[in-house]
């Protein structure tokens, strides 16, 4: 699994197109609020070309690529913290992804209702980010009256832990993100169980269409997204969901026609592991060529355990060779000659396109 992400948004905004855009699925698309009652869940396959190259040279008889799990939920309104709408059930289903995708629209069209009437992609984000923090509020307080009755003044993790929940909750109440907080990586660790929403990395895709107030709301989304450190992706989610059941040919008129570089999903994806700093090593034998997403500084012996606990527990050593010495030689014998065969220990940092053989003993 690459990683998880959450598709959010005000209900009409675009995000179950943008859920069959993602997954070519076929999830229930209608022009009412609430469309989606149950989560939709999708699994999509991260193209990687150098996974393909890798098996190409090795025969491999199986190539297992990355891949990110969509969850599509209900529209969020003003008061889902709350209960309104449909709550917040689906507000919870968010809270086990790794990202955020906010949907915003930024396109006016008269046969397409607005929720509030108003298309205002600033009042839009304000609101479901205040929904956001009301929600992280909420459980920030129970955390913190929870661990605030177990207090030991002996117990120096849990008064630290306090401290930093104190320091969540006072943000929070001035109904800013956590994002904007400032906690180091040592803070974000202790309150990661408690999976906060405004934590998570958020990517907003503004879904547009070719009319020039797309440029206007386009531009006032870039200056919201400036203040978090969050990214924009513009999506024509509509005209490249009709893309995506073009020939090739058909398909690479359009989007130079309409001045798309790429699809969505590339987009997302791109993104999405620049926003949670993940880089790909590869295992490859001729049984299966794999691509697995780690976080970026990981170690070989943290990477054997994303393969298996086995790996870790026993790990001996690691033989690495890099992408382009692996497509530069294609064989092992050569690449041993070229001195470009490394064997590395636990603490080796592993690079993204590293190929890597990891020798163990259980």
């Amino acid at each position: 699994m690459g990683f998880k992400c959450g598709i959010i948004g005000l209900p009409n905004v675009g995000k179950s197109t943008l859920f069959n855009l993602l997954t070519k699925g076929h999830s229930a698309v209608a022009n009412f609020p609430f469309c989606t009652i149950q989560p939709n869940l999708g699994i999509v396959s991260v193209f990687d070309e150098r996974l393909d190259n890798i098996a190409n040279i090795l025969s491999a008889k199986k190539i297992v690529h990355a891949s990110i799990e969509f969850v599509d939920i209900a529209g969020l309104v003003q008061g889902a913290s709350k209960g309104e709408g449909l709550g917040n059930q689906f507000l919870s289903n968010i809270r086990q992804t790794q990202a955020i995708a906010h949907v915003v629209r930024c396109f006016k069209e008269d046969n397409i209702t607005h929720i509030y009437n108003e298309v205002n992609p600033e009042k839009d984000v304000d609101i479901i980010n205040t929904e956001l923090i009301l929600s992280d509020f909420e459980l920030c307080e129970k955390a913190l009256s929870t661990l605030q009755k177990k207090c030991n003044l002996n117990d120096k993790n849990i008064e630290n832990k306090i401290n930093i929940l104190q320091k969540c909750l006072n943000h929070l109440k001035k109904c800013l993100m956590l994002k904007n907080l400032g906690l180091n990586l040592d803070e974000q660790k202790i309150v990661s169980y408690l999976n906060f929403l405004t934590l998570k990395p958020t990517m907003y895709i503004a879904n547009i269409n070719e009319k020039t107030a797309s440029r206007v709301f386009l531009t006032q989304l870039k200056k919201i997204a400036s203040k978090d450190n969050s990214i924009v992706i513009p999506i024509f989610a509509n005209l490249e969901l009709d893309l995506i059941k073009m020939h090739i040919r058909e398909q690479i008129s359009f989007m130079k026609a309409f001045n798309i570089k790429n699809l969505g999903l590339k987009s997302i994806v791109t993104s999405g592991y620049k926003l949670l700093n993940l880089i790909t090593f590869f295992t490859a034998g001729v049984k299966e060529v794999r691509a697995w997403p780690i976080l970026n500084g990981s170690t070989s012996l943290e990477a054997a355990r994303k393969i298996h606990t086995d790996f870790s527990k026993g790990f001996i050593r690691v033989n690495i060779i890099k992408y382009n010495d692996f497509i530069k030689y294609k064989s092992e014998v050569k690449i041993k000659e070229m001195g470009k065969f490394k064997t590395e220990g636990k603490n080796y940092i592993i690079e993204d396109g590293d190929v890597a053989h990891f020798l163990f003993n259980v």
